[in-house]
């Protein structure tokens, strides 16, 4: 038996543009199906957002997302609450954090370029006490990641 988890992002009418940028961040493919497309009929407001949509990598990166019914908030801070660094500890009001881990800086600081578009620097990357790079931001979307490097292990 097998298991795998995949993080499930809920959007309020920017999913679409959320998975489109993520697909460019990590080279993955994305797929989206509207409401429209599964039977909502497509004159009716909110039929063009996506029920399900997905970004995958050859490497096993995936992360699913769609749109909440109804809603339509481009406002990603009234989504999804905020994080702050102070005094060196994390400040926030939020439910999970999406983190990424490289094995090389080189790697993780191609990702923290990209996702750092658009995004709010929490802690820049930079070397720390347990790893070799790390840093957050809450990119455009609302979306708040931790990037770090897989430490080396004493052996």
């Amino acid at each position: 038996m097998s298991i795998s988890t995949t993080t499930h992002l809920n959007f309020r009418g920017t999913a679409r543009q959320a998975l489109d940028f993520y697909g460019t961040v990590f080279g993955g493919d994305v797929v989206a199906t509207t409401y429209g497309d599964v039977g909502m009929p497509k004159e009716l407001p909110g039929a063009d957002k996506v029920v399900f949509g997905q970004v995958t990598t050859a490497d096993g990166f995936r992360l699913m997302a769609y749109d909440v019914p109804g809603h339509d908030d481009t406002d990603p801070a009234a989504i999804a609450g905020t994080t702050t660094r102070e005094n060196g500890a994390t400040i926030t009001d939020r439910t999970f954090f999406q983190s990424v881990r490289g094995e090389t800086l080189a790697e993780v600081a191609a990702y923290w370029e990209a996702l750092s578009d658009g995004a709010d620097v929490i802690e820049p990357l930079a070397a720390s006490p347990w790893s070799p790079g790390f840093g957050m931001l809450t990119d455009r979307f609302g979306v708040t990641w931790v990037l770090d490097v897989q430490p080396a292990h004493a052996g």
